[in-house]
Parts: C-alpha cells; sequence; structure tokens
C-alpha cells in the first residue's frame, strides 16, 4: 500500500495526493494528436525512448488549446493558475497532480490538435546544438524563460523553453548587470567548499554562501542554482549518473527530467539542512516517520515555482513521532541507523557527501533494460504499483577516510570486523534512482521506502560481500 499518511502536523487534505489518470488521459491524447502532425517532435519522442528511456511525455512544459477545451479540461481537475502570461492566454494546471500545463488562447488548437507544444530541456543552447538547428533564442542569457521554435509542420509548432527559476510565459530580457550576477552566482555555487574538520564550520560556510548568492539574485534563481550545482557534483561521484547523463545529453535534455533530490542528514545538523531549504524557497509537504523498527523519518520539501523536490532523510527513534524533528535539534543516539551511519561513513549531504541519490522519471523497463547493455546494474524494484515504480541502480562504492572509521570504532558504533571491512571494500555512497510515474502521482511509497533503506544499510551490504 502506498503511503499517504504522514505526521498528524502535515496531514492535511493538501498532501493527500490523487490518481489523475483522467487528466493524463486528456492531455496524453493531446500530445498523441501533435505528434502525428508533427514529424520533428515524433521522431525525438522515439529518440528519447529508444536512446534515454524516457518518455516524450515528461519532457512537456506546456501545449497550447483553443478556448473551448476549457470545460473539459477543468472537469479533469485542472485549475486557471496566475502566471505571467501574454494577454489573451489562460494558464491552467493541475494543483496535486504532476503534469504539463496547458495555455488557452483563440486558435491555439483546430479539431483537438494543439497548435503549439513546447519540451523544456535544462539548456536551450545544448538542446538546440546537439539537434543542430539553427534557430533564434528568444531572451537573452539572464532572461528568466527563454524560448526557441524548433519545427513548424501541418499547421503544429514545436518549441523548446528554458527557465530560470520561474513559471511565467513572457519572454523579458534580464534586467542590466543580471546575467553576470547569474553566472556569479553558479560560480559561488560551484565552488562553495564542503569538506571541514568540524562539520559546524561547513554549515556556517554553506549560509555565508547562501547570503552571497542571494544579495545577486532572487530566491528561485539561488534555488535553481543550487540544485544544479548539487547535480553535478553527485554526477562525479556515481557511474550510473554520468552514463544516464551522457545519454541524455546526447539529445541536449539534460536532468530536465529530475524527479526529486535525496539527501542524507545527521541528527545534528538536520534543522540546519531544513532551515537551508527553506531560505531558499522549499517549503514543507509530508513528514514520514516509518515507525519504531525502521529508525529513520523523511522530510518531503518542494519549491513549486522550481520544480524542485527534496526527500530528507534522517535517523529517528521512538518518540519522535511527536516532534517536529525538521525544527527540534535532536541530540545523538547511542547506536547509528541506516541514514546516520552512512552520514557518518560519508559525510552529511549538505556537505561531503553529495546527494544519496538522485531520482528521475524514466520508462522504467526500458531504462533498466538499456542501462543493463551499458553495465549499469538495476536492482530489484522496491516500489512496483500500476502508477508508482522505483528502483535504485546498484550503489557506486566509495572508500572511507581512516578517521572517520576510528571515530566510529572507539565510540562502539562498528565493530572492529566492520571497521576492517570498511577500511578494505569501502561502503556503498550514492545511487540513481529509476522512477515511472502514472496519473500525476505525486506522493511516495513510505514503507517500500523503508524497505530499501534497510536494504542498502552498509553492514547488511557489507555483510553480503563478506559471505
Amino acid at each position: 500500500m502506498v503511503s499517504r499518511s504522514p505526521l498528524p502536523e502535515n496531514s492535511a487534505a493538501q498532501f493527500d495526493w490523487p490518481l489523475a489518470y483522467d487528466a493524463e488521459q486528456l492531455l496524453g491524447r493531446m500530445i498523441e494528436a501533435f505528434l502525428r502532425h508533427n514529424g520533428f517532435a515524433r521522431d525525438l519522442a522515439a529518440r528519447m525512448r529508444d536512446e534515454t528511456g524516457t518518455d516524450f511525455y515528461e519532457w512537456v512544459d506546456h501545449l497550447v488549446l483553443a478556448p473551448e477545451h476549457a470545460a473539459e479540461l477543468r472537469a479533469a481537475g485542472l485549475v486557471e493558475e496566475t502566471a505571467a502570461a501574454p494577454a489573451g492566454v489562460t494558464v491552467l494546471h493541475h494543483p496535486k497532480a504532476m503534469m504539463p500545463r496547458v495555455l488557452l488562447r483563440a486558435g491555439g488548437s483546430h479539431d483537438g490538435v494543439p497548435t503549439v507544444l513546447a519540451v523544456r530541456p535544462e539548456s536551450l543552447p545544448d538542446f538546440l546544438a546537439h539537434h543542430d538547428l539553427a534557430s533564434v533564442i528568444e531572451g537573452e542569457f539572464g532572461a528568466r524563460v527563454r524560448r526557441a521554435r524548433v519545427a513548424e509542420e501541418n499547421g503544429t509548432r514545436l518549441e523548446a523553453i528554458e527557465r530560470l527559476g520561474w513559471r511565467g510565459l513572457v519572454t523579458d530580457g534580464p534586467a542590466p548587470g543580471f546575467a553576470a550576477a547569474v553566472v556569479k552566482a553558479r560560480e559561488l555555487w560551484h565552488t562553495r567548499k564542503r569538506h571541514f574538520a568540524d562539520d559546524a564550520d561547513g554549515v556556517k560556510h554553506a549560509f555565508v554562501v547562501l547570503d552571497q548568492v542571494l544579495a545577486l539574485v532572487p530566491r528561485d534563481v539561488a534555488c535553481e542554482l543550487f540544485f544544479a550545482e548539487e547535480r553535478v557534483y553527485w554526477e562525479f561521484r556515481n557511474r550510473a549518473g554520468r552514463v544516464q547523463k551522457r545519454r541524455q545529453d546526447t539529445l541536449g535534455l539534460g536532468w530536465g527530467n529530475h524527479d526529486h533530490h535525496t539527501f542524507r542528514c545527521s541528527r545534528r545538523l538536520f534543522p540546519d539542512l531544513i532551515e537551508f531549504l527553506a531560505r531558499l524557497g522549499l517549503e514543507k509537504r509530508e513528514r514520514y516517520y516509518a515507525g519504531e523498527e525502521a529508525g529513520w523519518g523523511a522530510q518531503i520539501m518542494e519549491a513549486p515555482a522550481v520544480g524542485i523536490v527534496v526527500f530528507a532523510d534522517v535517523d529517528l527513534k521512538p518518540g519522535e513521532i511527536d516532534i517536529d524533528f525538521a525544527k527540534q535539534r535532536l541530540p545523538e543516539l547511542p547506536a547509528l541507523h541506516t541514514v546516520g551511519l552512512w552520514c557518518a561513513l560519508h559525510g552529511d549531504s549538505f556537505l561531503q557527501a553529495g546527494m544519496h541519490h538522485l531520482e528521475a522519471r524514466f520508462d522504467f523497463a526500458r531504462l533498466r533494460d538499456q542501462l543493463g547493455a551499458e553495465g549499469v546494474v538495476t536492482m530489484k524494484p522496491f516500489s512496483d504499483f500500476a502508477f508508482l515504480k522505483q528502483a535504485f541502480t546498484e550503489g557506486e562504492r566509495w572508500q572511507v577516510r581512516p578517521e572517520r572509521i576510528a571515530v566510529l570504532l572507539r565510540h562502539g558504533l562498528i565493530t572492529p570486523a566492520q571497521a576492517q571491512g570498511f577500511a578494505k571494500d569501502g561502503a556503498i555512497g550514492s545511487h540513481l534512482e529509476n522512477l515511472q510515474r502514472k496519473g500525476g502521482f505525486k506522493g511516495f511509497n513510505q514503507k517500500a521506502v523503508s524497505a530499501i533503506i534497510a536494504a542498502t544499510d552498509p553492514r547488511t551490504i557489507q555483510a553480503r560481500h563478506s559471505a
């Protein structure tokens, strides 16, 4: 059963995510109609499927329809969104599901075929270059939204759009000096120091950099740039991520299909991570507690304007279900659970370790088979529902610093045999997660997440490796 029951404080109806199959099927039919009339888009969809293991639907930013479709769209659950749009355009979105938006305007479709559909790669210049297109980019570097015409056929136009922390539809030039500010902000995130003798100093430094970035650019832009750099840092430490990124880059797509970013955090620093994310504009969503035996909890956060979701994991003990563990600084435990041990071995995701995994949306079975042909093995699925499929690639094994092993051994948190194994073989550090959503489902499978957390405990893996 998929859990939709977070902690009491977070159990409001806004986090009871529905299955919006009617809306998904309606938009899917309209997208298919567009593909039948636009050969470039049709070929692109086939290449996405065959070369990257992704579904064209997941790359659609928006489609344009005539106002005559408003009633059926609203009946399927779409509502009007307040967003900067050209005059005469109404923007519709589904407030509780993950799916493309619809722009309504006069002449926006003919016989149910959208006149315009926009895909959203991570970088517009990369997309155009990899498809050998000489299209003019509307919007200078630093503009919050930029677009380009890709292909016009049979009364339809395929566009590509690039966003910079903004959901608007109007292409305006950046203010004087803003492009330089974006470059500087990206540079600050890219060069952020992560390794400190005392993690508390690393946290202080991160907040100093955050203040510097926020003095340069708006919060949503700072958020977009921060997570782009976190993905880069994670890629350097995860071969599966590098393999899949290369595959997606062959089509100039980048990580535009990211679903969520998973950070593992020590109990001591968890409130700092949550405060940092909140200052980047992420809002609290569900808060999970997996139970006494599982030993973990998670705060899910989202920056709606940027499309960033974070799953922040932390060790929890019985009784802590009744407190807001995202605010209250938790005392150290006499024994470490999976998340705490991972942080003790590698460092917090916020600092030295980087993300535990990036989860992106794929055609689940197709990606598994395609990565297998590249020598990347996928673990057994830990969610296998019609509307939610999830599996990790086999973990990237990282070396563990001797001083970390020594501290764990000195405090009796690992055995001498475990210390010897970690010193010799390292410990699992990160994964790529293969995810497929249907029905626009935004939620997570709490019970299955508990199972995969237990299955990836460094001690469990070491015991299997030694057997």
